[in-house]
């Protein structure tokens, strides 16, 4: 009696329809792979080049300079837990609507900040920190630091200044918190704020060697365009033994000099 042959497994079937047909899958498998498209690299800008002496860069590519590096300073204090006892005169209770990098655009702006005072404020940052211990740089102390650093900055090392009404305008504080704030602050720094000029350029460099959006003129470029290396800055050249040098990484007058300020922006 014959006997019905057993249905073969699908393994053993696949080998029982033979090489022609596995060879044919193989080959549509192939040309669906090379139908699909290649992915592109997105095109990355070249850096914008800046000039090697700060005195020439354009005021808003430092502001973009070192709103960059406040975000990264920033990014990271915030995730670290605060102390008890921790808080300073410069913590706000809800962090401000306005980002870092608009209200470092509107003191620039307003308070006519040059390039000189902009990294003289990154430099009051290190100063501060070093001697300040409980003052941390995250997003409750960023706007008021700054407001006060620029405030300092102006009236210690410019020749003409707005008056403390106009500051406390720009920087959306009242008249009298922003005097306790400059106070505070200058009692903390040891009323030493001049930087050597020495200390701008590091700043300076470091700021554009941490952002890739940016690179540095070379120096014999510099030269050809006939600009003397050792040229004036705004920072005066008498300075403490004592002061700070870098590290890794700005009593009343009034002028009218400058745009008038805009609406305050509270903080």
């Amino acid at each position: 009696m014959l006997k019905a042959p057993h249905p073969l497994s699908p393994n053993k079937r696949r080998i029982a329809e033979g090489p022609e047909v596995l060879s044919g899958e193989s080959s549509t498998a192939v040309q669906a792979a090379g139908a699909l498209p290649k992915r592109v690299k997105p095109d990355v800008p070249p850096p914008k080049v800046l000039p090697v002496r700060y005195e020439l860069c354009a005021v808003e590519d430092i502001v973009v300079l070192i709103a960059n590096m406040l975000a990264e300073l920033i990014e990271t204090n915030d995730s670290l837990a605060m102390r008890s006892g921790q808080l300073t005169r410069f913590h706000s209770r809800t962090a401000p609507g306005i980002s870092v990098l608009d209200y470092l655009h509107r003191l620039a702006k307003h308070a006519t900040l040059t390039p000189p005072l902009l990294l003289s404020m990154v430099y009051y940052i290190d100063r501060l920190c070093a001697l300040y211990p409980d003052f941390t740089m995250n997003t409750l102390t960023v706007h008021r630091f700054l407001i006060t650093a620029a405030t300092v900055a102006a009236k210690g090392l410019s020749d003409s200044f707005w008056n403390n009404s106009t500051y406390a305008r720009v920087g959306g504080v009242r008249v009298a918190e922003l005097k306790l704030l400059e106070l505070d602050f200058l009692t903390r720094v040891d009323w030493k704020i001049v930087p050597d000029p020495d200390v701008l350029v590091a700043y300076y460099r470091g700021l554009v060697q941490r952002s890739p959006a940016y690179a540095l003129e070379d120096d014999e470029v510099e030269l050809e365009l006939g600009v003397d290396e050792d040229g004036e800055t705004e920072i005066s050249d008498e300075v403490d033994e004592d002061d700070e040098e870098p590290v890794g990484a700005s009593e009343i007058k009034t002028s009218q000099q400058g745009t008038t300020p805009g609406p305050s922006a509270q903080v």
